[in-house]
């Protein structure tokens, strides 16, 4: 589908979302990080509905989720074969098709920018083995259009059920937003900045993506050695033809804004970073080691983004008396903020932290980082400042009580010392009994008493759960993202472990007022 059919198709990218949450950046409040998948029951079911009443009635007020999207051939949710198409796996059970529904018919029209791509793209997988789509077929990889219309007109029954799948999808998560919106819970959704290469998306628009003839990316996507690896990430993803895509004035980039915006009160922008400069692997290098930074238009991007929400708040308001026309869009300007988080940890320059900063986006802190020698850490306590979203770990972290205990015992120690755990009576780590289980209730406590205005404690810490419990080890790929909690854990912390409430009431994270404020 070319970029004209897109805007054609979703005349809001040409203005805005017909609703923007409008979320205060500067009111303190605390969330809760869990992934669905991390639900006992791996899915949208009850454990849900179960959640979010625990989540309200210990005043946490935001449910952050990683990306929603369907993973490719591993289960990470940030390399998924559509950045649109919510995972099918989430779903409980899928009612009968019927393609009569007025609500199906309404949703297949309003996503048909994304969705008719998605099914196609999932049939032909199916058609040809599961093969990538740079392997099909040439007249399927280059979308040969007597190819394609074939291809709709023999699967069409096989691409209903994928859309109908879809649709019950996107029903089930309105359901569940309404619901969080009901107890005062805004949902934090994901971003990834950077696109699976075997995706509907790369097939569908193959000029948006940095990619040779036959398919194949000729630089592909990652990090340097860092923290988390000595060789560094290597992603493989493709990068984008930003130049086209600037060109195209960012009209994939708004479609997919727009979407997310429509199941998310907030997002989070993966790897930051990449908006002002990627890293830039040669497709050959099997390691993140050999490469180099490349400027990226993000300034442009996210100028484009907020000139088209600024644009539709001030249509939605036309009726205004034409004597407080510019004084009513000067205030509205002033506080109508991208709704964005940038994910800024790692190696950040001054650049990075400048464009952060024009467009008045939370960065992020980690707690766990907060413990070297350098004065100047943006994760120690001291230098967190208001602007920030602090974690005592996230999906990319060990647990807390599995970083502790992971340490040396001299390192245990300084961390101790820092927490003020250590006194006169207890020197050593090896003198205090359930020691880390202290470090956990102490790092909580410190995330919510820090200066930044989010604060966010993952499911595992919130159970003082240990190291079996990690999410994903970076730059590894077997044995992430299984992890799954159970009821049982969260009863037994009812029992034994802090009272929430009290914590977030005593820190000024106890939001009275937390309905989701939209503007119509």
């Amino acid at each position: 589908m070319d970029v004209k059919t897109i805007a054609s198709l979703n005349p809001s990218l040409n203005t805005q979302p017909s609703k923007i949450p409008v979320f205060d950046f500067q009111k303190r409040r605390a969330g809760l990080l869990l992934h669905p998948t991390s639900l006992p029951s791996g899915q949208l079911d009850q454990d849900v509905e179960r959640l979010l009443n625990l989540m309200s009635n210990e005043g946490f007020s935001i449910w952050q989720v990683l990306p929603l999207c369907e993973p490719q051939a591993g289960l990470s949710p940030y390399q998924c074969s559509s950045t649109f198409a919510i995972n099918p796996l989430l779903l409980t059970a899928i009612a009968p098709v019927d393609e009569m529904d007025e609500s199906f018919i309404q949703f297949c029209n309003n996503q048909q920018f994304w969705l008719d791509d998605y099914a196609l793209f999932k049939v032909l997988r199916k058609k040809f083995d599961h093969k990538a789509w740079y392997d099909w077929p040439e007249q399927y990889k280059h979308r040969e259009p007597e190819a394609i219309e074939q291809a709709k007109f023999h699967q069409a029954s096989e691409i209903t059920i994928l859309k109908w799948q879809q649709f019950q999808l996107y029903q089930r998560w309105q359901d569940i937003r309404l619901k969080a919106s009901a107890k005062g819970i805004f949902l934090f959704g994901d971003v990834p900045i950077f696109v699976g290469h075997d995706s509907a998306d790369v097939w569908a628009h193959q000029e948006w993506f940095l990619l040779e003839a036959d398919g194949q990316p000729n630089v592909v996507t990652g990090v340097p050695p860092d923290y988390f690896s000595e060789t560094g990430q290597r992603w493989g993803n493709p990068h984008y033809n930003w130049e086209t895509m600037q060109g195209d004035d960012f009209v994939w980039w708004k479609a997919r804004i727009h979407y997310h915006l429509e199941q998310f009160d907030i997002l989070r922008i993966d790897h930051f970073r990449g908006m002002e400069a990627a890293w830039m692997i040669d497709a050959a290098c099997e390691t993140a080691v050999d490469g180099h930074w490349q400027e990226m238009p993000g300034d442009a991007l996210l100028s484009s983004l907020q000139k088209l929400m600024v644009a539709g708040e001030v249509d939605n308001n036309r009726d205004a008396d034409e004597n407080h026309e510019k004084e009513d869009h000067k205030k509205q300007n002033s506080r109508l903020q991208l709704p964005f988080v940038a994910e800024d940890l790692g190696v950040i320059t001054d650049k990075v932290i400048a464009l952060r900063k024009k467009y008045h986006l939370p960065g992020m802190v980690i707690l766990q980082f907060g413990f070297d020698g350098f004065d100047d850490n943006p994760h120690k306590l001291k230098n967190i400042t208001e602007d920030k979203v602090a974690y005592t770990g996230t999906h990319d972290n060990d647990s807390t009580k599995g970083w502790f205990n992971s340490l040396d015992d001299h390192v245990k120690n300084e961390v101790l010392a820092a927490l003020g755990v250590l006194d006169d009576n207890h020197h050593d780590c090896c003198e205090i009994e359930n020691v880390d289980d202290i470090v956990v209730d102490k790092m909580i406590a410190l995330a919510m008493s820090c200066q930044a205005s989010i604060c966010m404690i993952s499911m595992q810490d919130f159970l003082h759960l240990g190291s079996e419990s990690r999410m994903n080890v970076p730059g590894t790929t077997e044995g992430n993202w299984l992890w799954q909690f159970k009821w049982s854990q969260v009863e037994y912390q009812y029992r034994h472990q802090n009272d929430f409430r009290t914590l977030l009431a005593k820190n000024n994270r106890l939001v009275v007022d937390q309905k989701s404020k939209l503007i119509d």
